[in-house]
């Protein structure tokens, strides 16, 4: 399920990290200001063609809004290991535990 929240936040994040406002971004964008709002809200869903041009004029990646990672980042496992531990019981997890261990000891 898509949490488009999450997704607007990080955009919120993004634009306020380039010191922008909602309505400089949605001039550059060609998109009302309400717009904008209404996505780091979470109250509209975004297509890709949007996330797209978000991500390139906030100079993000994609996958980043997405995901809250990149795949380029360092952290891009950490993240995607902790989503997919969340769905595994307590005896999984200690078989991934054991399989982690013995191949960084190797």
């Amino acid at each position: 399920m898509i949490d488009y929240k999450l997704i607007g936040g990080r955009i919120k994040k993004a634009r306020k990290a380039n010191k922008m406002t909602q309505e400089y971004l949605s001039e550059k964008l060609d998109v009302s200001a309400e717009y904008i709002s209404r996505l780091e809200n979470g109250a509209s869903k975004i297509n890709l063609e949007m996330l797209c041009r978000i991500a390139a004029f906030l100079n993000v990646k994609p996958e980043s809004l997405l995901s809250g990672a990149s795949m380029g980042s360092d952290n891009y496992f950490h993240h995607e290991m902790a989503k997919n531990l969340k769905k595994c019981s307590p005896a999984k997890i200690r078989v991934i535990a054991d399989i982690i261990k013995k191949i960084s000891d190797l």
